[in-house]
């Protein structure tokens, strides 16, 4: 069966010369069968007409927010809990900053608001406006939120310039959602299908004053890459980041939470144990954090300064001790001894696995995309893996986890 059939998508069409495209979308679209759901701004309607999309959709077309034909529904809340996609194509600078900040003065910006549903925007401008700070700026802020773009392609624009702005083909605009269906499809299949795993990532940051602070060389791609595969592998993924050097996964069914310190990590594992399948600590969390934290910036005075630290809270200890039915992965960042130190750390905090890695070793640890690592679990060495990308290492980590939840061992 195609991927489309049965898919219910609202197709955005907004005010530019591209809007031509968006007629031949819809048709292609509703040939593979998809049920297409047409929403026309007023500025795309000075460039095609609603009875062009209702010809080529089936389908009504809408435009006013106000124009409410059921007496029993509100078009906009239907449409926007209806759709398994909500396609912006083309989408104008304009409906892209409306986005970005939340405005909602229009039956497309209304729904886009309302919905819960993925959202693909596939832009068309000038190549100037494209480039344009604000722009870019706005798109980086939905990118952020999880807005997948579907770049535009260079050539001759309708304004006369040459580069990049162009609507991308409507062909081709077809193939990538066929594409995310069928990712769709093959995550409702995977080992970790209907399972809640949550990860931490990054390093935890313990304030001194308002401007300095205790952390580590922690970047996350660890984190990310263990997020990132069990998604691919059908689970419900929560990833809650610390401090990192590159921007998490692009995945707006990742939920996202961001923290700071270790108390406030701990405070969202904790809030979300009761529901989690399977627990990855992959966040390096500071062991100390200052006694006090000054409220304004400690000024320079003497030769030496004395910190006193604490003990923070231990999160995979304390939760080992109270797990019931969770799967439980640890990290140990060792820099020799490896395996002794992980071998001590998975009993004493009770964990199902634990993944060793010597961050001294080139091509392992932290900022590489890269790493080193042994695995083992309370019987020892479960897998031992030669340097290997972080994303192959997270696979086949969570590969491990996946026959280990389902009673296979190897």
């Amino acid at each position: 069966m195609n991927s489309l059939t049965g898919k219910t998508i609202i197709l955005g069409v907004t005010g530019g010369i591209a809007a031509y495209k968006a007629a031949a979308l819809t048709s292609k679209l509703t040939q593979k069968g998809a049920e297409v759901h047409v929403i026309m701004t007023a500025s795309a309607k000075q460039f095609i007409t609603e009875l062009t999309f209702q010809s080529l959709s089936k389908q009504r077309v809408y435009s006013d927010t106000f124009q409410e034909r059921d007496p029993a529904s509100i078009s906009h809340i239907d449409l926007a809990g209806s759709a398994d996609l909500v396609l912006i194509a083309p989408a104008t600078a304009n409906i892209i900053a409306k986005m970005a900040h939340g405005l909602a003065d229009d039956m497309l910006s209304t729904t886009l608001l309302a919905t819960t549903a993925p959202v693909m925007v596939a832009p068309a401008m000038n190549v100037h406006m494209y480039q344009h700070p604000a722009v870019v700026s706005n798109m980086n802020t939905l990118a952020s939120r999880g807005v997948q773009f579907i770049e535009p392609g260079e050539g001759l624009l309708a304004c006369g310039y040459v580069g990049k702005g162009r609507l991308e083909e409507p062909e081709s605009i077809v193939r990538v959602v066929e594409q995310y269906f069928n990712i769709q499809a093959d995550r409702a299949k995977g080992p970790l299908s209907g399972k809640k795993v949550m990860v931490t990532a990054g390093g935890t940051v313990e304030r001194i004053d308002p401007v300095r602070y205790i952390s580590n060389d922690s970047s996350g791609k660890m984190g990310f890459a263990i997020a990132r595969a069990a998604r691919a592998m059908g689970a419900e993924v929560t990833l809650i980041a610390a401090r990192t050097d590159e921007a998490p996964p692009q995945d707006p069914e990742i939920t996202l939470v961001r923290v700071e310190s270790a108390q406030s990590m701990l405070d969202e594992v904790v809030s979300r144990w009761n529901s989690c399948d399977i627990l990855i600590k992959a966040a390096a969390v500071a062991d100390y954090r200052p006694k006090h934290s000054a409220d304004a910036k400690i000024k320079k005075s003497g030769d030496t300064m004395t910190l006193e630290l604490v003990k923070t809270t231990d999160i995979l200890e304390s939760l080992g001790k109270v797990k019931d039915n969770q799967f439980l992965i640890g990290f140990a960042a060792e820099t020799g001894n490896a395996e002794y130190y992980a071998k001590d750390k998975l009993v004493r905090k009770n964990l199902d696995l634990i993944v060793a890695n010597d961050v001294s070793r080139e091509g392992a640890g932290f900022g590489t995309d890269t790493n080193i690592v042994s695995i083992y679990d309370a019987d020892g060495l479960v897998l031992d893996l030669p340097i290997s990308s972080k994303d192959e290492v997270a696979r086949r980590l969570l590969t491990l986890a996946a026959e280990r939840i389902s009673g296979v061992t190897r």
